[in-house]
């Protein structure tokens, strides 16, 4: 084969190489807008849902009704009524039982269309109240399914770790 060829092979080699360098990063940066989006929503919703105490019971569930669940939300805790209704009913029923209602994120992460938050979630301010990890699907920035686990926070732990 002559050194020509060589070049040849060579030079369409580096291009091909840049090319898909170029669709991976565009990819990346892709993904990693739609996770810093999806994320930047769930902590707007979260807030709105848990530390607003300052908006009327009634504003609260209109904006997680327009802006935060999908009208197809999926529940997957088997606690709570599947739909969106059936949440925000939950929701507003709280509000009344629990008023200074409280949370604090403590951790977060996203892949995709996913979002993660740890939370320290607590009915009143003297209360210890529990860890929990929210897990959100979402889609055109909403809500669309939820998993979720928590457990209490115990007045004595048998180590010396925090749950946070």
């Amino acid at each position: 084969m002559n050194t020509g060829m060589i070049s040849l092979k060579a030079l369409l080699f580096g291009v091909f190489t840049l090319t898909l360098v170029g669709e991976l990063k565009a990819k990346e940066s892709a993904g990693t807008a739609l996770e810093e989006a999806n994320l930047k929503k769930a902590l707007y919703c979260m807030e709105i849902l848990e530390n607003r105490p300052d908006l009327e019971p009634s504003d609260r569930i209109n904006i997680l009704r327009n802006e935060c669940y999908s009208e197809n939300f999926i529940e997957h805790a088997p606690n709570i009524p599947d739909g969106r209704d059936a949440l925000l009913s939950l929701f507003a029923s709280r509000y009344k039982k629990y008023p200074e209602l409280s949370m604090a994120i403590k951790r977060t992460a996203s892949d995709g269309d996913l979002v993660w938050l740890h939370l320290h979630v607590k009915h009143t301010p003297e209360s210890l109240g529990g860890a929990g990890i929210q897990v959100f699907r979402m889609k055109e920035g909403k809500i669309v399914e939820h998993w979720g686990v928590g457990q209490p926070i115990p007045k004595e732990s048998k180590n010396n770790n925090t749950m946070f």
